[in-house]
């Protein structure tokens, strides 16, 4: 079956072109493609790859080496001069969100290496992307340090594998393609910033252009050859156009005048680093090849920073990305020279949709609204009047982390036997996964040597032998946030202090790659506001709108809790909750409240704990340290949360005791 045309998709004209840009030119640094389920961003991607040009390469390479500059260093050469070649289309290669590190950058045969002293390696999927496309689906769920490689290839242009030292190292160039939906989480800033271009793709709301999706996606569906074969003539149409800027990007210029353009667009947009200024002048000289121009041009620097910069700008990573039309415009105006009459009429080059449609709606990153408290009806449950309070600027919280040693999805919170990290011990002989122990396998192999007739240099190694390390790192948590949003919790400007606390958890939740639920309890009932979700961005969205008011049903806070908990524990076994309660441990709804809430409390027993002591005032009860010693939890009161007043105290205390 065809694949589905590239110029058969309706609309998403930004991400069409960032895609045509960065076929044309590897070296802006690939695509992440950014929006919500359902708006055929693979489906662009994986068209794209028929757009381009055929590649020559040497007969028998796992490497697609180019015969005409074969990779000196390649594992299956050297290759000399006039090796016999092919002609094949470009690969799409796609990445698992589940492969192993082995999958990706290869693996070495440590049985063959010690024994027979040969190097054997088994290319990855970094070494069938070479020269081609390199796709991630939901590159947002992809391990860490799975996307640290992909990008360090990507930028390098090489892989290199080292097992117990053995060193490999191949040519990697690929055009990186990432796509993702920002309500399952955001990639870490870092990361971010390694993309080249950013794309904003969401499903078009006028009822004529969804219509013609839905038209062309059933008849797609009844006859896909037939199809295809509608819009063939559009698709080589718009691949000799890409192949003919390919040949002119080279002779492109890029005059002083656009580089200060550049300078002023990236320092008005105060983008960290010098990658963003290198990424839009690529971006440009690529645009200005599409186009069919030989030297960049205001337009050609305009288009490349609506791609190049948005994901750039972001100071908080609840911020969402976007730039200013009118600071951008501001920017190219002040770097303007006075000769340059400014940008003339639109010119979209030989295809569609160059010229991004501004975002609409967009509010610059960093401008959180000022904090701000308004009152609000009932509700209807007898909770009353409620207070909708903001919070304010967020710290950098303590580091609270799960009892134990965990086996959970890697991350940076808790204690795990992962895949990575220091080596600690060697896995039961019955357990072969992870990385190879050379030192437990030679000494697994060495008592059988005369047995099995060594007689020259070299360990004879069987399977039986191998052993692998037994590694400790850190895992990611569920950590659920269990919110009293009563009335009392409104006073004296409480819920605004315990809204910046929840949300400096969430922003270290954000970091060290937890999963996040949110409980809120008031007047009569407790809800789950937010299921759990790796979008700390949803999560701190719904903190800020939480209003106030009403009773303290602490019991059934604690019960909904254990209830969601009770739910994630079979849904995602491995993952370890933390429970952070944030309370001022008053139980005022109900008969019997606060026996109703010691019981409930027992049906935690064994989660770790973290009760947020949110009583202020010179008249303290001690509820809340009395709810910790039923939880078994650990008591902090509100104000050591943030990190630096745990110092403090530490050096206060170690000084007393001086």
């Amino acid at each position: 079956m065809k694949p589905y045309p590239f110029t058969a998709v309706v609309g998403m004209p930004d991400l069409r072109l960032a895609l045509i840009l960065s076929s044309i030119s590897p070296a802006v640094g690939g695509v992440l493609v950014r929006g919500e389920k359902g708006t055929a961003k693979s489906t662009m991607v994986r068209a794209l790859a028929g757009l381009l040009p055929q590649l020559d390469v040497v007969d028998g390479c796992r490497f697609s080496c180019d015969p005409a500059a074969p990779d000196p260093v390649c594992p299956d050469g050297p290759h000399p001069a006039g090796a016999p070649a092919h002609r094949r289309p470009a690969r799409l290669v796609e990445l698992p969100v589940g492969a192993a590190e082995d999958r990706v950058v290869g693996s070495l045969n440590l049985e063959k290496a010690l024994s027979a002293g040969v190097t054997d390696y088994q290319p990855g999927l970094l070494a069938a992307a070479n020269r081609g496309l390199l796709y991630v689906d939901e590159v947002n769920l992809l391990h860490d340090h799975l996307v640290d490689t992909l990008l360090d290839a990507a930028a390098m242009g090489r892989a290199t594998v080292e097992r117990e030292g053995v060193s490999v190292s191949h040519a990697a160039r690929f055009v990186l393609i990432g796509t993702m939906n920002p309500e399952e989480g955001e990639l870490r800033p870092q990361l971010l910033d390694r993309f080249g271009l950013t794309v904003e793709v969401a499903s078009s709301r006028e009822p004529e252009q969804r219509v013609e999706v839905v038209r062309r996606r059933l008849a797609y569906e009844a006859d896909p050859d037939g199809f295809a074969s509608a819009y063939a003539a559009e698709d080589a149409a718009l691949a000799a156009d890409i192949e003919a800027a390919q040949r002119l990007l080279p002779a492109v210029k890029l005059p002083d005048d656009a580089l200060r353009q550049i300078a002023e667009v990236c320092a008005s947009f105060e983008v960290d680093g010098m990658r963003a200024d290198i990424v839009t002048a690529r971006t440009a000289v690529a645009h200005a090849a599409w186009a069919g121009r030989s030297a960049v041009t205001t337009e050609d620097v305009r288009v490349a920073a609506r791609l190049a910069l948005p994901h750039r700008r972001r100071r908080n990573p609840f911020d969402a990305p976007g730039i200013s039309e009118e600071q951008l415009e501001q920017a190219l105006q002040d770097a303007q020279p006075p000769e340059d009459p400014g940008p003339g009429p639109e010119d979209d080059g030989p295809g569609s949709g160059s010229q991004p449609p501004a975002a609409e709606g967009e509010q610059p990153p960093g401008d959180r609204p000022a904090p701000q408290q308004q009152q609000q009806p009932g509700d209807g449950t007898g909770s009353g009047p409620q207070n909708t309070v903001g919070s304010g600027e967020t710290f950098r919280a303590r580091v609270f982390r799960v009892k134990g040693t965990g086996e959970g999805e890697r991350g940076r919170r808790s204690r795990a036997i992962t895949d990575t990290g220091r080596t600690i011990g060697v896995q039961p002989p019955s357990v072969r996964d992870g990385r190879p122990h050379l030192v437990a396998t030679m000494r697994a192999a060495a008592p059988h040597q005369r047995s099995r007739g060594r007689s020259g240099p070299g360990l004879l190694v069987r399977t039986q032998d191998l052993r692998f390390a037994l590694r400790e790192g850190r895992e990611g948590n569920l950590v659920l946030f269990c919110v009293d949003a009563s009335g009392s919790m409104g006073a004296r400007t409480r819920m605004r202090e315990v809204k910046t606390a929840v949300l400096s958890l969430l922003l270290d939740a954000y970091q060290r790659r937890d999963k996040v639920g949110l409980v809120t309890f008031r007047g009569d009932s407790a809800e789950l506001a937010l299921p759990p979700t790796i979008s700390v961005e949803a999560a701190a969205a719904r903190l800020e709108g939480l209003p106030t008011g009403g009773r303290t049903p602490l019991a059934e806070g604690l019960l909904e809790a254990a209830r969601v908990l009770r739910v994630e524990a079979i849904r995602d076994p491995r993952r370890r909750p933390l429970l952070v309660l944030v309370t001022d441990g008053r139980a005022t709804s109900g008969a019997d409240a606060v026996a109703r809430s010691q019981a409930a409390a027992g049906l935690l027993a064994g989660v770790t704990t973290i009760v947020m002591d949110c009583e202020s005032g010179r008249m303290r009860l001690g509820l809340a340290a009395e709810l910790a010693g039923h939880l078994g939890a650990e008591h902090v009161p509100l104000a050591e949360v943030a990190a630096e007043t745990l110092a403090a105290a530490v050096r206060d205390r170690t000084g007393r005791a001086a």
